[in-house]
């Protein structure tokens, strides 16, 4: 087992290929991370890997640059499988595969997940994808309906594997690593190795080189961290306020998708803001000028997401804005450690919906900090500081401009017409404030644009590669109704270890064994329709027509109006409350599978 944590290797040093090594340098990466130094090797010399690291440690490209060496573009067949618990995870690990194979002329990526239709997933894999993205699900539907075939395939790799034991797919991806060629090189990586993922280790990979990286704690002492809980205006007009009238150098804007960081930057500019975006699909050109802008003071608004931003250097950024939050809790560290540089201090505010207040806790405890709650700036503050700034143009203006001519036509003006001076400077700078009100009357309504109406609390959104996108990884148009149903039922579903902070409310669904369900398609429903973490989610018991569930308690409305019309096997969830408590009524068979940290 290795158990090197500082290393500090190059990427031209690990035998890749020039192109892959050129196209992450172009990313700003000079030097590997810890994990890619001990993984990349060992993956190219063709042995399989166990790895164990924290998320946020760089384990996309420790798996997907080796993988990416081995792929021959010319065979359009999926070569490289990847199973991530999430469709977030999957989308996060698909772009950034196509990010580093950039210069590799002909590769595809597919991102096949719950909640998206079926038909461009078949187009993605019709038009001879290489490399297959996705969720447990419906990677065993594709393989169902032989949509998907893995012939061809030499390298898999089992993402966040904890995560999905905790999710409870677990047998799913004994399902789906059941189907693969003998000769499949095998990397599965895990924050944590509990017995259960052990045991798929020991089944499945041929003598893997245990790659162990211990989790450091960053702290963040000079940078204050502050939440907004979004409730009233949009993201949008929240993110123009806080532009408006927050005191910044530069500021880095963090989104989740390459076409977010287009839509918010466009939006920014028409409300008079310079700001550029930063993505993926540029090339290194571009990339380059848009950085330069934002050190040079061109642009003061920088908008990108995680993969092309996490190298940034910048002194002079001292706001980070989570627009929406990261994928892992881990990538949080990363980006608000985009400001605060060189010895300076910053502040980072994210964008919290109320069904992400639980990801606090978490960025606490890996930030050795606090979290304070922060205070939207109200109409009249918007007020003071447009008037304020209002004032100092003007005495910019007369400190700095030759006024005479002016003067003169002002005063003629007065005198013909009989007006005060002061009127007639009213009357100009009435004139002046149409466009942006010095005192708006109200706080404006939410304009549910294109964005917000597609983002996560709604019914997904369509991303790059088209389609719907739920959060569903299994649950809804989940149509894995083969499997045995006779098989038999596990025990309630434990509350994960240090959730005793948590206040339990029952919750009875409408859906049970007669419909084929199990406790992990009721928990990858729920965890994905709503954003809550596996953790928040108690005892389940399934009975024949129904089940309860344990959720916590307080859960906001929108959340419950979503989670009625989920669907697990085609069967609406239905939730309501109840007052049945599931430890009552325990099933007697033990469930094999224990949720661990």
């Amino acid at each position: 087992m290795t158990d090197l944590n500082n290393a500090s290797v190059g990427f031209d040093a690990l035998g890749l290929p020039e192109n892959l090594v050129s196209a992450v340098k172009a990313l700003g990466f000079e030097s590997s991370t810890a994990i890619q130094a001990q993984t990349i090797p060992p993956l190219l010399a063709g042995k399989d890997v166990l790895g164990e690291a924290q998320t946020g440690t760089g384990k996309t490209a420790a798996f997907g640059l080796p993988a990416l060496a081995k792929i021959d573009v010319t065979l359009r067949k999926p070569q490289l499988m990847v199973l991530a618990p999430t469709r977030e995870l999957a989308i996060q690990v698909a772009e950034a595969i196509e990010t580093f194979a950039k210069d590799m002329k002909g590769l595809r990526v597919a991102t096949l997940y719950g909640g998206q239709s079926y038909q461009p997933q078949f187009q993605q894999l019709e038009r001879g994808a290489q490399v297959v993205v996705g969720t447990p699900g419906r990677l065993m539907d594709h393989l169902r309906r032989k949509s998907l075939k893995l012939a061809n395939l030499s390298f898999c790799v089992l993402d966040e594997a904890d995560e999905m034991l905790n999710m409870g797919f677990l047998e799913d991806i004994e399902w789906i690593l059941e189907h693969l060629p003998k000769e499949t090189q095998m990397a599965l990586f895990s924050a944590t190795m509990p017995a259960q993922i052990r045991k798929v280790a020991n089944r499945f990979l041929k003598s893997p080189e245990h790659i162990k990286i211990a989790a450091v704690k960053k702290a963040k002492a000079n940078i204050t961290q502050y939440a907004w809980k979004v409730s009233g205006i949009n993201k949008m007009t929240a993110l123009e306020r806080i532009a408006e009238t927050v005191d910044y150098d530069a500021m880095i804007i963090f989104v989740r998708t390459r076409n977010d960081t287009i839509e918010v930057a466009e939006k920014l500019e028409r409300a008079g803001y310079a700001a550029v975006a930063l993505n993926g699909d540029m090339n290194q050109a571009q990339r380059e000028r848009t950085v330069d802008q934002l050190k040079s003071g061109t642009s003061s608004i920088l908008v990108a997401t995680d993969v092309v931003a996490r190298g940034l250097d910048i002194p002079r950024i001292s706001l980070v804005i989570n627009y929406d939050l990261p994928g892992d809790n881990e990538a949080y560290v990363h980006r608000i450690g985009r400001t605060g540089r060189a010895g300076r201090s910053g502040t980072a505010i994210s964008f919290v919906r109320p069904r992400e207040m639980y990801s606090l806790r978490h960025y606490e405890r890996l930030t050795s900090g606090t979290v304070a709650m922060y205070d939207l700036p109200n109409i009249e503050e918007i007020g003071k500081a447009r008037i304020e700034r209002t004032r100092t143009e003007l005495s910019t203006v007369i400190a700095d401009k030759e006024l005479t001519a002016m003067r003169e036509i002002i005063e003629t003006m007065a005198a013909e017409s009989e007006l005060s001076m002061t009127d007639l400077a009213a009357a100009l700078l009435y004139q002046k404030q149409l466009k942006q009100p010095l005192q708006p009357k109200e706080d404006p309504k939410p304009r549910r644009d294109s964005r917000e109406r597609n983002d996560r609390d709604g019914r997904g959104r369509n991303d790059s590669r088209g389609g719907r996108n739920d959060r569903d990884g299994r649950g809804r148009n989940d149509s894995r109704g083969g499997r045995n149903e006779n098989r038999a039922e596990r025990a309630p579903r434990k509350a994960k270890v240090g959730r005793s902070d948590v206040d339990w409310q029952t919750y009875r669904l409408e859906v049970g064994k007669e419909h084929g369900a199990r406790p992990g398609d009721i928990v990858g429903a729920i965890a994905n329709e709503i954003s809550l973490d596996s953790s928040y989610i108690g005892a389940i018991n399934l009975h024949e027509k129904h089940s309860f569930v344990q959720l916590p308690k307080g859960m906001p409305e929108k959340s419950f109006t979503q989670l009625k019309r989920v669907q697990v096997r085609r069967q609406a969830l239905a939730i309501t409350v109840s007052d049945t408590q599931p430890a009552a009524e325990r099933p007697s068979r033990p469930r094999k599978e224990q949720r661990t940290n």
